[in-house]
């Protein structure tokens, strides 16, 4: 397999994988939206088990926004790349900024995506925890630490795409990690992807209420 024609059919192949999961009255799928949603669709679908968000943003550099010196997480949890941070010399104003901007969309999707409705309880449950793919990790980092905090029984980072050596780190913060392409040159998660256009909020959503109706039926 070279790449994945789009998040749905990553999705459907990640599914595979975790077919241990299928009909676990205790495990929960939580996707990082937008991009993880698809992706995280057809594996709560494939594995009949429940679908919510958890929302993380990262947190650009300035001037160099692609580049992630941190991110933020549902739950106040922030998490830094010391290296990054250093290494531009960044001001705590600067951080602040950026801080305070991430978190009004954080706090703009927890409306749109999830109504303010309160998390799940997600105490001693197994978090399937999906996205489309891993480039820096720093998001993923911010909802692994965020989501420790509920005493969740395993989570397990779940996604299409990711480098080899980003996988080998996200096996030292998760309980496990699932990820059918390990590339050793990554550098992109788009780059793994026929169809890698950009998921609406309109598409998240309507997703969201999909699995809903399904797993209520």
């Amino acid at each position: 397999m070279e790449k994945f024609y789009d998040r749905h059919d990553a999705g459907k192949i990640l599914a595979e994988e975790l077919k241990p999961y299928a009909n676990n009255a205790n495990a929960i799928v939580l996707a990082l939206p937008r991009g993880g949603v698809p992706v995280a669709y057809e594996v709560a679908k494939t594995l009949s088990i429940p679908l919510d968000v958890f929302i993380v943003r990262k947190l650009g550099v300035p001037g160099h926004e692609e580049l992630a010196m941190g991110a933020i997480a549902s739950g106040d949890t922030v998490v830094f790349n010391e290296e990054i941070v250093s290494s531009f010399n960044i001001p705590a104003s600067a951080i602040d900024s950026v801080i305070q901007s991430e978190q009004q969309e954080l706090q703009r999707r927890e409306s749109t995506y999830r109504d303010n409705r309160p998390l799940p309880i997600l105490t001693d449950k197994t978090i399937i925890l999906v996205d489309d793919g891993i480039a820096t990790g720093a998001t993923m980092r911010a909802a692994i630490k965020a989501l420790r905090k509920h005493k969740p029984a395993d989570i397990i980072v779940a996604v299409p795409v990711a480098a080899l050596s980003t996988c080998e780190e996200m096996a030292g913060l998760a309980d496990k990690i699932v990820c059918p392409l390990k590339p050793v040159n990554f550098y992109a998660v788009g780059l793994w992807y026929e169809n890698f256009s950009q998921t609406s909020d309109d598409e998240v959503t309507e997703l969201l209420a999909k699995a809903n109706q399904a797993i209520n039926q």
